[in-house]
Order: C-alpha cells, then structure tokens, then sequence
C-alpha cells in the first residue's frame, strides 16, 4: 500500500514570519495546527520537512542531523527569499535543537524551543520512539507482522552511525546556546516521556538573554503541539509573540 506522503507548507498572512520545526520521525503535521491558528493572528508561517521524514523509517535512517541542519538554513532563507527580514523560530524536540543552533548562528527575532532535548541521556526512548514508529508505518502498508519484526530488526542494526550522530548534534547545540542572546520561550511538558525535563531549565539558564520565559505544561506528553493542551499553548506562543518588538 502506497502511503500519501505529507508535505511542506507555507501560510501567508502578514510581515512577521514563525519558521516551525517538527521533530525526529515527525513531520509538518506537528504543527500545522500552530501555523494554521498564527496565521489567523496574522502570522506567516512555513514549516519545511527535514530529509527523510516523511517518508518510510529506512529513508530517516538514511539521512543525518547535518542534512537536517542544512534543510532548516534552507528554510529560514526561503523566508528571506519571499521578502520577510523578521522571523522568529519554534521547534518541537529536535526541531527545537535545530531552532537554537540558529538561533545562535543566524538573526532571528525570537526562539521557542519545545520539549527540547539538551543532553543525549535519551538513546533507549528515542530507538524505541524510532522500533514504535516503523511498526506503525509498515502496518499502514498492510505489511505482515513476520515482515515488520525482520524489518524492523534489521532497521535498527543499521540506524547505530545515525543515533551517534544525533547525539553528537544535541551535545553541539548544548555548548552553542550561551550564544542565543534573543527573547526565548522555552516549553516543556511535564509528562513528557522522551526526554530529560531538566533540559528546559538547563536552556533557561544558559541562553544569554533578559526576555526569557520558562513554561510548564501539566498535562501534556512530548508531542505537545498535538496534546490536550495545545490550545493554551497557541496563546502563550501568540502572547510572547505580540510581545516583541517587531518593526511592523
């Protein structure tokens, strides 16, 4: 069964642009609610889809966070491409730590990393969110569960050179974010399943800003912008978002 594979999006709605990010084995579906409810406050929105997401598990395992990284500069210039000269970025998870390595290396008016992992402490849940994910996406090609379990096997034993490499982008992004000197939200789900909560604090402490904010979300798991409380997360990104100097 062939599945319908996602796509990129941009909406346009006013001079400020939100460049959002999803994270690992995601894609633009993590936030499309947030670009769709932004773009009713006028906001434009583009969220791109990082090389091999979207796609199956063995396309993921093919690509690498510097293909990532290098989707997401791509992205932001795509903005500047269509006119915008003031973008804010806000990333779930990975596309959170690939917003902050921007952050830290492009302008940008403000960063919201979310559920945002600073530490590589997470290698076990992330292969199982990765063995998770597979399965679900060889059952929807009507697959045979003999063939998902070899598969998914297999998958993993050759999925080792790309966890390294993930690993190695976060402790990067983990000594860069002294650099970040923009307004910052930092969201974190406190049922979150995936990652180390303290990263939030940790980013907290060490981003080199006075406009900082930390929330928590009491309810919410990992995937927060798809969780019981994303509503109450739109308003608190609308709320920090109107808060800043934009120039128009």
């Amino acid at each position: 069964m062939k599945i319908k594979q996602p796509e990129p999006f941009t909406f346009e709605a006013g001079p400020r642009a939100v460049l959002l990010l999803h994270g690992f084995t995601g894609h633009s579906a993590d936030v499309r609610m947030l670009g769709r409810f932004l773009e009713k406050h006028g906001y434009t929105s583009h969220a791109p889809i990082y090389r091999g997401h979207g796609k199956s598990p063995e396309a993921i395992a093919q690509s690498n966070p510097d293909e990532w990284w290098e989707d997401v500069t791509n992205a932001y210039d795509h903005l500047v491409q269509m006119g915008y000269t003031e973008i804010a970025v806000a990333g779930l998870s990975m596309g959170g730590a690939l917003g902050l390595k921007l952050a830290a290396s492009k302008k940008v008016k403000a960063i919201i990393p979310m559920c945002t992992p600073m530490f590589f402490d997470n290698e076990e849940q992330l292969k199982q969110g990765f063995i998770t994910f597979s399965k679900q996406y060889k059952q929807l090609e009507k697959k045979e569960q003999e063939v998902i379990d070899r598969e998914t096997n297999e998958l993993l034993r050759n999925s080792a050179n790309m966890f390294a490499q993930i690993g190695q982008f976060i402790n990067d992004v983990n000594k860069q974010i002294d650099l970040i000197y923009t307004p910052t939200l930092i969201v974190q789900a406190s049922k979150d399943e995936m990652i180390n909560p303290k990263s939030a604090t940790y980013i907290y402490d060490h981003v080199e800003t006075d406009e900082k904010q930390l929330k928590w979300y009491k309810e919410s798991g990992h995937v927060i912008t798809l969780d019981k409380e994303r509503d109450q997360l739109h308003e608190d990104i609308l709320q920090f978002l109107q808060s800043l100097d934009w120039v128009k």
